[in-house]
C-alpha cells in the first residue's frame, strides 16, 4: 500500500468513528452510538497490521510497548515456598527465552520466600523482571512488591474477596458507584507504593472471575471485563501513577478478542495510550491449547494489538516459550512488512456482538443420483486435499486418515471425517483401483471436487468442478460444466478481483467459494473486503477458508498460522470452513488441525472440550497427569466441556465455559461442579475421575467409549 494511501485510510479510520455516548453511569464505557455504523475504532486501520501506539513501561529492565519487541512471559509452576525449585525453574524459563516470568504468591509466607527468590536469582545473575501474581491479597501485594518488578492484581477479586456468583440488585446505580469507595480504601496503598518503587502493575481481568458486583451490573460480558479493569484503572490515574498494564484473558477465543477490542477501542475515545498483555486463559495442552492460542493472540496481533504475551499451556512452562516466540515473530513480522490491502469501507462486520454468516448449505437437485447436502456441514466444512496416488491399493488407509470408520473395508463417514475432498490431480480413467476409492467416498457422501480443467480432461462421475472467478465471469453456468452431466460446480477467489468481479458471484450459483488469497496478499485484509463485498450484497455462499502452506512446512508453524489467519476471520463470524493444504504433510495430521480450528473458534465440536490451567504455586496436584487421566476416560464426549482446574483460585471462577469441574478443593481432595455450582466437596482424589464420570452420567451427557473396528471383529 503507498504512502499517500495509508494517510487516506488512516483519515478514513477517524472518519469512521461514531458519535459517542456515554452508557449509564459516568464511569460506563463509551460506546457508539449506532450499531449500523462504520467499525468503531479499536486498532490503527481494518486494513493494515500497523502497531497501536503506546507509552512505554519498564518491567525492571525489559520495556513494555509500540517501540519495542513483544516481550515474551510465562509462569512457574513450582510450589513458592520451595525457594530453589522456583529459582531452577525461573533460570529454565529465561534460558528458553522469556523476558518476563510471573510467581504466584498465595500468602505472606509466599512472600517472605519472594524476596530470597529474588535475592538468589540476581546472585545467580538472573536479572529477569518478575511479576506476583496475586488474588484476594491486597496485603501480600504490598509485601512483595518491595522485591518484585510488577504486580499483577486480579480486578474480580482484588477488593471485593472470595469468588461467589451472588446476584446483586442494584435498583440505583449510586449504590453500584458506591462500592467503589471500597475499592479505593483497598487499592490505593499498592498504587503509592508501586509509584514509589518504580513497580509496574498489570490489571489483569478474568472473563470466569467477575466480581459478584460487577456481574450484577453487566452481566457475564466483555462490557463487564472492561468496567472492572478501569474502575482499577481509574484509582491509579486520579495518583498520577501510569505504569499500568492491561489485559483482557478469557478461555474462550471469541471472548477474549472481543474483550480486547472492546478495550481497546475505549482507550482510543479516552486517549489512553497504555500496553497490553495478550492471552487466552486455560487454554489446555498440545495443539488444542496452542491451536485456541493462535486464534486469540493471532487475531488480535493482526490487528497491530499486543505489547506482550503469554501463551497460557497444561504444560512445564519452558515449553510454552516456542509457540510464544513464534506468536511475537509473526505479529512483529506482519507490522514491519505492513500487511494489508488498499483502503475500503468496512460496515458489516459487528466487533461488539458475535454473529455468524451462514452460507446457504447444498439442496438437492431433481435427478442428481449423489445427494450433496452432507457436502458441506452446518457448523463448520473441513475438507481435506488428496494426490491420486493416495488412492488406489492404499485406499483402507486413506479412509481412516479422512476420519471414517471402517466396517469389513468399507468406509463410513464419522463424527470428524472430512466432508469433502479436494483432488490435486484426478485419476486417470484407467486407474481402476483410485476411482473404486473415489466412488466408495462419494457413496457415505464424502464429496469429490476437482480443478474443472483436470476433469474436462478426466472426466470424473459426480465430481464438482472448481473454476477460478476469472474463468467463470461472464460464462453462463451451463458454459462451465464439463461433460458426464455435472450439475455442481465451485469457485476459487484469490482476493485481489476487483470489486465489480466479486459481486459477480451473485450471478453464479456455486456450492462453495474457497477463498484462496493470492501469496503475497494479506489474508486477513483481502479477506475481510471479500467478506464485506458478499454481505453488502447479500451474497450467502459458503465461504471456504483455503489455507496453502509449502511442503516441509513445520508442524507447529501450520497450526500457528492456520490459528491466526483463518482465526482472525472466524472470530467475527466470517467463514463457513477450512481447507488446509500441505504438499506431502500427513492427511489425518491437517483434519485434525483443522478440525481443531473449528473446535476453537466455537462452531463445531467432535471431541470434548478441555479448559485446564496452566498451573502454578497454588495447585493442589499434578495438573498434567491428571488432565491426561481425565481426557483418556472422557475424550469421547463431543460437545461436552470440562474445566480441569488446580485450585479454587482457577475453580469457579475461571472455567465460566465448562458444563463440569474438576478443581482442588485441598491436598487430597477435589471439589466437583456441574457449571459454577459446586456438588461434591472433599472427594477423595483417588475416586474423583469415578465420580466426574457419575457426574456425567447423572446428567444425561455420557456416552460410551466407540468399539474400534479391530476391537469389534475381535469380540
Amino acid at each position: 500500500m503507498k504512502a499517500s494511501k495509508l494517510q487516506q485510510a488512516q483519515a478514513q479510520g477517524s472518519r469512521d468513528l461514531t458519535r459517542m455516548v456515554p452508557t449509564r453511569a459516568a464511569s460506563s464505557l463509551i460506546l457508539p452510538a449506532s450499531p449500523t455504523l462504520l467499525v468503531p475504532k479499536y486498532c490503527e486501520t481494518i486494513h493494515q497490521t500497523r502497531r497501536r501506539p503506546t507509552r512505554t513501561v519498564m518491567v525492571g529492565k525489559v520495556p513494555v510497548g509500540s517501540e519495542h519487541r513483544v516481550a515474551l512471559q510465562t509462569m512457574t509452576t513450582t510450589d513458592t515456598r520451595d525457594v530453589q525449585a522456583t529459582v531452577d525453574q525461573v533460570k529454565k524459563c529465561v534460558d528458553a527465552g522469556a523476558d518476563i516470568v510471573r510467581i504466584t504468591v498465595q500468602g505472606k509466607t509466599e512472600a517472605k520466600a519472594c524476596m530470597q527468590i529474588r535475592e538468589q536469582l540476581f546472585k545467580d545473575r538472573y536479572d529477569v523482571p518478575l511479576v506476583a501474581d496475586i488474588h484476594f491479597q491486597p496485603a501480600v501485594a504490598l509485601m512483595v512488591a518491595e522485591a518484585f518488578e510488577k504486580i499483577r492484581i486480579n480486578p474480580g477479586n482484588y477488593a471485593d474477596g472470595r469468588k461467589t456468583f451472588e446476584e446483586i440488585n442494584y435498583d440505583d446505580p449510586a449504590e453500584f458507584e458506591a462500592e467503589r469507595l471500597h475499592i479505593e480504601e483497598v487499592f490505593t496503598p499498592l498504587v503509592l507504593k508501586c509509584k514509589e518503587l518504580g513497580r509496574a502493575i498489570r490489571i489483569g481481568t478474568n472473563h470466569g472471575s467477575l466480581s459478584a458486583r460487577i456481574l450484577s451490573y453487566y452481566g457475564d460480558t466483555p462490557k463487564g471485563m472492561v468496567n472492572s479493569a478501569f474502575e482499577f484503572a481509574e484509582l491509579c490515574r486520579k495518583h498520577d501513577y501510569h505504569n499500568l498494564i492491561f489485559s483482557m484473558k478469557a478461555s474462550n477465543p471469541l471472548v477474549m478478542v472481543q474483550a480486547y477490542r472492546l478495550l481497546a477501542e475505549e482507550m482510543y475515545a479516552r486517549d489512553w495510550d497504555y500496553p497490553l498483555h495478550l492471552g487466552v486463559t486455560e487454554a489446555g495442552e498440545g495443539e488444542d491449547g496452542r491451536m485456541k492460542s493462535a486464534i486469540g493472540i493471532g487475531s488480535l496481533q493482526m490487528d497491530g494489538l499486543g505489547d506482550t504475551i503469554r501463551v497460557s499451556l497444561t504444560e512445564d512452562p519452558e515449553f510454552e516459550m516456542d509457540p510464544c516466540r513464534r506468536l511475537a515473530n509473526q505479529g512483529q513480522q506482519a507490522c514491519a512488512e505492513g500487511w494489508g490491502v488498499e483502503a475500503f469501507d468496512e460496515m458489516t462486520r459487528d466487533t461488539h456482538t458475535f454473529k455468524r454468516r451462514v452460507g446457504d448449505l447444498p439442496k438437492q437437485q431433481e435427478g442428481e443420483a449423489l445427494d450433496y447436502r452432507s457436502a458441506l456441514h452446518r457448523d463448520g466444512t473441513v475438507f481435506s486435499v488428496l494426490d491420486s496416488k493416495d488412492l488406489g491399493s492404499q485406499a483402507e488407509v486413506m479412509y481412516k486418515k479422512l476420519g471414517c470408520k471402517l466396517a469389513v473395508g468399507m468406509p463410513f463417514k464419522d463424527i470428524a471425517t472430512s466432508d469433502s475432498v479436494l483432488l490435486r490431480d484426478v485419476p486417470a480413467a484407467g486407474d481402476a483401483a483410485a476411482r473404486l476409492a473415489i466412488k466408495r467416498l462419494q457413496d457415505v457422501s464424502v464429496h469429490i471436487f476437482a480443478p474443472a480443467a483436470q476433469l474436462a480432461s478426466q472426466p470424473l462421475t459426480g465430481a464438482i468442478p472448481v473454476y477460478t472467478l476469472t474463468q467463470a465471469i461472464g460464462q453462463p453456468q451451463s458454459a462451465l460444466q464439463v461433460p458426464q452431466g455435472f450439475t455442481r460446480m465451485a469457485i476459487s477467489v484469490n482476493g485481489t478481483e476487483s470489486d465489480a468481479d466479486i459481486c459477480s458471484l451473485a450471478q453464479m450459483s456455486p456450492m462453495v467459494v474457497f477463498l484462496d488469497i493470492t501469496a503475497g496478499v494479506s489474508r486477513v485484509h483481502a479477506s475481510r473486503r471479500v467478506f464485506e463485498l458478499l454481505q453488502r450484497h447479500n451474497i450467502n455462499h459458503p465461504v471456504l477458508h483455503h489455507l496453502r502452506f509449502a511442503a516441509g512446512t513445520t508442524r507447529d508453524e501450520i497450526v500457528m498460522a492456520t490459528g491466526t489467519l483463518a482465526g482472525s476471520l472466524l472470530v467475527d463470524g466470517l467463514g463457513d470452513g477450512v481447507l488446509v493444504d500441505v504438499p506431502n504433510e500427513d492427511i489425518d495430521y491437517l483434519r485434525t488441525v483443522s478440525f481443531g480450528l473449528l473446535q476453537g473458534s466455537r462452531m463445531r465440536n467432535t471431541k470434548t472440550e478441555y479448559v485446564s490451567c496452566p498451573s502454578c504455586g497454588r495447585t493442589l496436584f499434578n495438573l498434567q497427569e491428571v488432565t491426561e487421566q481425565i481426557r483418556q476416560r472422557t475424550g469421547h464426549l463431543p460437545g461436552v466441556a470440562i474445566a480441569v482446574m488446580g485450585c479454587i483460585v482457577n475453580g469457579p471462577g475461571e472455567m465460566a465455559d465448562a458444563d463440569f469441574g474438576y478443581v482442588g478443593g485441598a491436598p487430597g481432595k477435589i471439589d466437583l461442579y456441574v457449571g459454577k455450582e459446586v456438588v461434591r466437596r472433599a472427594v477423595p482424589m483417588d475416586s474423583a475421575c469415578d465420580e466426574l464420570i457419575q457426574l456425567i452420567q447423572e446428567h444425561g451427557r455420557w456416552a460410551p467409549p466407540p468399539v474400534l473396528e479391530a476391537e469389534a471383529v475381535a469380540a
